[in-house]
């Protein structure tokens, strides 16, 4: 297992991810990932080039999604 997946497992958290660790964290695709970007769902931030996915906004992203499903019940 690469150092990468061991953070992602939880090894250690990270505060920031790259848009390929949201993809393994969340089990969706690139084109998912940056469709929630696009559409606000997921909040990102900018470090020069890099497009990076805070800890939190994953957090809430999920919280979002629960209430949403309590919503549809």
């Amino acid at each position: 297992m690469s150092d990468r997946l061991l953070d992602i497992a939880g090894a250690s958290t990270p505060a920031l991810y790259r848009v390929a660790d949201a993809m393994l964290l969340l089990n969706m695709s690139r084109s998912v990932i940056y469709d929630l970007i696009r559409r606000g769902r997921l909040r990102t931030v900018n470090e020069g080039r890099s497009r990076l996915i805070p800890a939190s906004a994953i957090t809430e992203y999920v919280a979002l999604l629960e209430r949403e499903a309590g919503v549809a019940r």
